[in-house]
């Protein structure tokens, strides 16, 4: 069986927060708002996850106003979405994330991104797709007041024999 399910998130830029992106941290002068880390990628990953499990959204399971939340790395938040899914049976097939942001480029920081996605769910690298784009400094990502990500999951039964090997 498969599930699919669709994540999206947004947080405002200031100067007072470091930018962690796909559990990575970027080098650049602003950071991310938010109760958590703010890592809009692993967000819209949770809410993506979260959906094809017909499981709700990350504040439901995760509410700013728990302040056990506070400050906490978005990959931890990965590996308990990570967990409900095996726990019901499924894993990744695959995965595929945009990245909204005007600055700073973010090719660099890819690879790394995708490596530790990977590693949470214990998939291959090749399961995990993650993009950058602009928006021609059109909208809110385009003035450089926020970074948006769209998270697009496919997951499927386990696999008793793929899971013994593992």
């Amino acid at each position: 069986m498969i599930r699919i399910g669709h994540g999206y998130d947004v947080h405002r830029l200031s100067p007072e927060r470091k930018l962690i992106l796909g559990g990575v941290d970027i080098p650049y002068g602003l950071g991310l708002l938010g109760h958590s880390d703010a890592d809009v990628l692993l967000h819209a990953v949770c809410d993506a996850g979260l959906g094809a499990l017909g499981e709700g959204y990350i504040g439901k399971h995760f509410p700013d106003t728990d302040p056990a939340y506070r400050g906490i790395s978005s990959l931890k938040l990965l590996k308990e979405v990570v967990a409900l899914a095996r726990a019901r049976g499924y894993t990744l097939s695959n995965l595929d994330v945009t990245v909204i942001a005007q600055r700073p480029k973010l090719a660099p920081h890819v690879r790394a991104m995708v490596e530790k996605v990977a590693e949470v769910w214990g998939a291959d690298p090749a399961r995990v797709n993650i993009k950058a784009t602009t928006t021609e400094e059109l909208g809110f990502e385009g003035r450089g007041e926020g970074i948006s990500a769209h998270a697009v999951i496919l997951l499927r039964t386990i696999d008793i024999e793929e899971e013994l090997e593992v």
